[in-house]
Formats: structure tokens, sequence, C-alpha cells
């Protein structure tokens, strides 16, 4: 586990984030079986008799530290999210492997999923950087991670593989702890707007 990335649970307006463990395994099965999301060619989302092997895995990629997504009032299991690719040494961060059950799709669960990660990030980690990577194909993907407020930094060509065994481009974006305040701020407006019905 990356040493300045420490366990921690987050909670904010009925979501809950706690590290990913072997105990949400049905949890993870049910929230996936919600809109069939491991159909999607472009998502990570695990087939649901895969689920215990998309936990171990998560757990044990060095660069990488998942969350689990929670109603923090029923329990019930939302989705995933991770930090990956963490480099201690320049204080960067990327948010990535994130998914919800498709019953939770486009309400405040990913506004404020977001706004809990990047504020552990950038105020408790303090880092420098933050950084998002999708699918050049995932255009739902995109348009959240530029609602956000992050800057597109390029495309890598060739990346990886998809599900399906085709080869991706990765479309790459990133935010600056500078860029962070003005962020925040159109986050919390988002949500009280949501609030506000």
């Amino acid at each position: 586990m990356p040493s300045f990335v420490e366990p921690v649970t987050l909670c904010d307006r009925g979501v809950r984030l706690e590290p990913l463990a072997l105990d949400h395994e049905s949890g993870l099965r049910a929230a996936a079986t919600d809109g069939q999301l491991w159909t999607l060619r472009v998502t990570s989302v695990p087939e649901p008799e895969n689920t215990r092997a998309y936990i171990e895995a998560a757990l044990h990629t060095p660069d990488r530290f998942p969350f689990t997504v929670l109603n923090d009032v029923t329990g019930q299991v939302l989705g995933s999210t991770s930090y990956h690719d963490i480099l201690p040494e320049v204080k960067r961060v990327e948010i990535g492997y994130t998914w919800y059950r498709k019953s939770v799709q486009n309400t405040h669960v990913n506004t404020t999923t977001k706004l809990l990660l990047m504020t552990h990030a950038f105020e408790h980690l303090h880092c420098s950087v933050v950084g998002w990577r999708t699918d050049t194909y995932n255009f739902a993907s995109q348009r959240a991670i530029e609602r956000l407020g992050a800057q597109k930094d390029g495309v890598i060509r060739g990346d990886a593989l998809r599900r399906d065994g085709t080869v991706r481009d990765t479309v790459m974006y990133s935010m600056r702890s500078g860029e962070w305040p003005e962020t925040k701020a159109h986050l919390l407006y988002l949500l009280a707007q949501h609030a506000r019905g």
C-alpha cells in the first residue's frame, strides 16, 4: 500500500466511501447486476461470477487504493472507485475504476464521491496533481471528468486492452492544486442545486 495514502472512510450527503474489502463481494455483485454493467465494453465492471477476483486484484495492485461506495443510511453498495497510479514522490494520485449501479447514475452520488476524493487528495494528502484517464469511446466519462473542471492533457494511443480484446486509446486529464478551490466551489454549488430539486 502506498505510504501516503492510508486507510480512511469518507462520508458526505448520504454517501460513504470505505476501503474495499472481501466483505463487499455480494453488494458489489448486486450493484453490477443493476444495469448489467459488465456488458459495457468501455468499463472495467466485473461479471457477477468474477466479483471476488475483481476485489482481490484491486487489493493487490501496489499503486491502487480502492473504495466501496455505499448509501450511508441503508448500507447498500452503490459501486466502487479508487485512487490509482499513486506517485508519492510527486504527490500525485489518479481517480478511476469508478462505476455505480445504474439506478444511482445521474444522481448526486458521483459528484459527492468526486468531492470526497478530491477534498481528501488536495486538502489532506496535499497532492499537487489529481488525474483521470478514460477510454476515447467512453464519452459519458469524458463529459463527467470535464464537468469537474479537469483539463485534457492528451491522448495515449494504443494504451490498453478492452475486455473484448480490442486496443483502446486513453484520454488523460488532470487538475493542479491551485485549480482546486474554484472546482470545489463549483461542486458545492452543483450539490446545492441538486438538493433544492
